[in-house]
């Protein structure tokens, strides 16, 4: 089953209430940029700290996602990936995502969509470029071909704002 826009909403909500600093990357990100395909999870890059991780796992068990102790566990200490498919949609919690050095320089880049923390699509790009995967290969030469059209057909998009502050 896809992931549906109202649960990315759901899920920028519950963030938001907890203070959880994550951008949207992969092809949800993309998707949210505009990109014309579909995905069957969200994958979202999250800034690695406890105190982040911690408000992660709370955020998500606000949005119904049923955690293991170990799940939690490896979601708090920032374990370089998480898959979920035990929650109302799946997901995937990337701490270091392939071609992205710091969460900081990616936040930078990154664009507000609705109020939705989302990956610029140069770092996107450059995350498929890196992990080269054979998905991923397949879609570079239309998710380029779409951000050099964005950028002669658009103006500057809007910029995200501080990093949120934790809350317990």
């Amino acid at each position: 089953m896809a992931v549906d826009y109202r649960q990315l909403e759901e899920l920028r909500d519950a963030c938001a209430r907890h203070g959880v600093a994550y951008l949207v990357i992969g092809k949800s990100g993309a998707l949210l940029h505009g990109f014309p395909d579909t995905t069957q999870d969200a994958d979202l890059f999250i800034r690695k700290t406890l105190d982040n991780g911690r408000a992660l796992v709370r955020a998500l068990r606000e949005l119904q996602f049923r955690l293991s102790d170990q799940e939690a566990k490896e979601i708090e200490q920032g374990k370089d990936f998480v898959q979920l498919k035990n929650g109302p949609f799946d997901i995937d919690l990337v701490y270091a995502p392939d071609g992205i050095e710091r969460f900081e320089d990616a936040w930078t880049r990154g664009i507000d969509v609705d109020g939705i923390a989302v990956c610029s699509l140069d770092d996107i790009i450059a995350s498929k470029q890196a992990a080269n995967r054979v998905k991923d290969r397949e879609t570079l030469p239309r998710l380029i071909a779409f951000r050099d059209y964005l950028r002669q057909h658009q103006g500057q998009r809007k910029r995200l704002g501080a990093l949120p502050a934790n809350r317990p």
